[in-house]
């Protein structure tokens, strides 16, 4: 019975140091509302980057989102936890972005010396940057209602965003919000101002169309733990494949099926063989790349750096890999202005 109580005394303390911090946020007071919605500003972002695929247009949803916030509270009933109304005023954010934004158009291939083989196919997604793992280390520990369907790890890997970019907006976030956020049907509704029908039918549909674009990824062996001794050890011997420029190892690295992409471009390439060869195109002329570590969408990622004459090594984009078991099962390349963002240099001073 005492425990009891307890536990009513602190929720109800809760409850009322809430209610006195909307209070006094609408009247005014920026420092009140920035404790209500700071605790939930990462695992908003990192929301929005799955709706919308991209970082930069992530952190520009998430500005919108607080001001329409800080603007709109005066509406806030109470009824539904902040949380809850933040992730509101949020989706429907991204949902107006992906209506009126005219997707980027995919970039040519412009670097010189080196002609990339024929592409497997032209991908459907060619808009997609990655999300550092120093932001997801906060975001990614809010727990989940019992409903969500997908480890908040998977959820963030770049197969997966990859796969939902190709889904209609509308069941893109009827998906995010039921399957890997866990807000019930009823909820969802609210937030987009629809039917618990509408709803469960575009659940339905949503996870169908998920399910064709992943294909058989579920099927590949999981990925080592990150960081675990596993990871280390195929890390490892790709950063010394990659850095000798070892195309017979680096090759024997991938799966069979390895997949490459390089968003902006639309160039994909399928299969080990294919791999390889746009691989020693890179390496051709004797070029050479160092890599430094980090780490993107819960994968190990690197920086690669091309040796010029003069010692000083420019940054050339960034690698993220894929790990299916003791092999590579992708590799997505990114363009160099993304280095920034996970903490890495645009260049490395001559040793």
């Amino acid at each position: 019975m005492e425990v009891r109580t307890t536990c009513r005394t602190e929720v109800a303390s809760v409850e009322l140091g809430r209610a006195d911090l909307i209070s006094r946020a609408r009247a005014g007071d920026s420092e009140a509302f920035r404790a209500l919605t700071e605790p939930h500003r990462l695992e908003l972002q990192v929301h929005c980057y799955r709706m919308l695929g991209s970082f930069q247009d992530a952190e520009d949803a998430i500005q919108d989102t607080m001001l329409s916030a800080w603007k709109g509270l005066s509406g806030f009933d109470g009824r539904a936890s902040v949380r809850t109304w933040l992730y509101r005023i949020a989706t429907n954010r991204c949902l107006d972005a992906l209506r009126l934004a005219s997707r980027r158009p995919a970039k040519q291939w412009d670097i010189p010396g080196f002609e990339p083989p024929e592409p497997t196919r032209l991908g459907e997604v060619v808009w997609l940057e990655p999300y550092p793992d120093d932001l997801l280390d906060d975001a990614i520990t809010v727990p989940l209602d019992p409903e969500a369907r997908y480890e908040q790890t998977e959820s963030i890997s770049l197969a997966f965003v990859t796969a939902l970019q190709v889904l209609p907006p509308r069941q893109l976030a009827v998906l995010i919000l039921r399957d890997v956020l866990g807000f019930h049907a009823d909820e969802v509704a609210d937030m987009l101002d629809t039917t618990v029908e509408s709803v469960k039918s575009a659940l339905k549909r949503a996870r169908a169309g998920l399910q064709k674009r992943r294909g058989s990824a579920a099927e590949r062996e999981p990925a080592p733990a990150a960081e675990s001794p596993a990871e280390d050890a195929i890390v490892t011997k790709f950063v010394n494949a990659y850095e000798s420029a070892d195309i017979e190892a680096l090759v024997a690295l991938l799966t069979d099926d390895v997949f490459m992409s390089m968003p902006p471009l639309p160039l994909e390439y399928e299969g080990r063989d294919l791999v390889g060869r746009f691989c020693a195109g890179i390496f051709g002329s004797d070029r050479r790349y160092d890599l430094m570590p980090t780490r993107a969408n819960g994968q190990p990622a690197f920086g690669a750096y091309l040796a010029t004459p003069t010692g000083i090594r420019h940054g050339t984009g960034l690698v993220v890999l894929t790990l299916a078991g003791d092999r590579i099962c992708a590799l997505t390349c990114f363009e160099d202005s993304v280095l920034p963002w996970l903490g890495l240099p645009r260049s490395l001073a001559s040793r």
